[in-house]
């Protein structure tokens, strides 16, 4: 007779091979282009091999490598501590040999500026499709944050497609950093997959951010405000005395003296 922990142990290993065999036949992404840019070539934990950086406008950094990278697996900061950076418009150019559905990765990190519009710039695809406007890092995660821009786009009879917006492709996809007003475009590395938004792995929620709860309209900071001052008013000063507590101490006293001479005149009339 099968004893409960082999049975227990055959239940599992089924299980394995049912969901590994499940994620075989429904196939992983393809990806078709990553690049670590400002870096070195890298393997990511999902298994993805970004190649070192071969552009040869703008400067490489690796600054970010001081910066601990919130919201990524230690293995993986990498992919966020270098960059590229150029003083006016860059590109990166990415050849996409069959049609289909895509979906481009930009991966950012805000490494030098501590402050929301010190770094703003806006991303183009093929100088026609404006698909992240007014990037500022630091706004949407803070310093030292992993932050992943995901554009679905797709390719059909020489057409690109990105959103409602439609253009004539011609087997490139150029990815363009727009200098703005304030300082200079960057990227940390850039992904190309077949496939949908669905398929990206993505990155865990922020973590809880003080300054969150400190933004938002007139109506939102009046209650905020409000809020906070209560907690204030609670957090401040000593603890008050539970006068509850004092009565039971005024009452465990006297028995505990009524005990301690209890004891003694038992044993003494035990010994007589």
């Amino acid at each position: 007779m099968i004893s409960t922990d082999l049975q227990t142990w055959f239940v599992c290993v089924v299980t394995v091979l049912i969901i590994a065999h499940s994620n075989f036949s429904r196939g992983s992404p393809q990806v078709i282009f990553a690049v670590n840019c400002g870096g070195q070539e890298h393997i990511d934990v999902h298994g993805v091999r970004y190649q070192a950086d071969f552009n040869r406008v703008g400067t490489p950094s690796d600054y970010g490598k001081n910066l601990n990278i919130q919201r990524v697996p230690l293995q993986d900061a990498i992919l966020y501590q270098t960059e590229r950076y150029h003083v006016d418009t860059f590109s990166y150019t990415i050849p996409i040999p069959e049609e289909g559905d895509f979906v481009l990765i930009l991966k950012f990190s805000e490494v030098w500026f501590a402050a929301s519009s010190e770094k703003v710039f806006d991303v183009m695809l093929n100088d026609e499709h404006t698909v992240v406007s007014d990037l500022d890092i630091y706004e949407k995660v803070g310093l030292g944050t992993a932050h992943d821009e995901i554009i679905p786009f797709s390719v059909r009879k020489g057409k690109l497609k990105v959103s409602s917006e439609t253009s004539e492709f011609k087997g490139d996809l150029v990815v363009s950093f727009v200098k703005g007003d304030n300082d200079n475009p960057k990227i940390n590395a850039i992904v190309v997959m077949k496939g949908s938004p669905e398929d990206v792995p993505t990155l865990p929620p922020l973590p809880w951010n003080t300054d969150d709860d400190i933004e938002g309209d007139d109506e939102d900071d009046d209650a905020e405000e409000v809020t906070e001052k209560k907690q204030i008013k609670h957090k401040s000063g000593p603890k008050t005395v539970d006068p509850y507590a004092s009565d039971d101490s005024s009452l465990i006293f006297p028995i505990l003296i009524s005990i301690a001479v209890f004891i003694p005149t038992l044993f003494c009339l035990c010994r007589l």
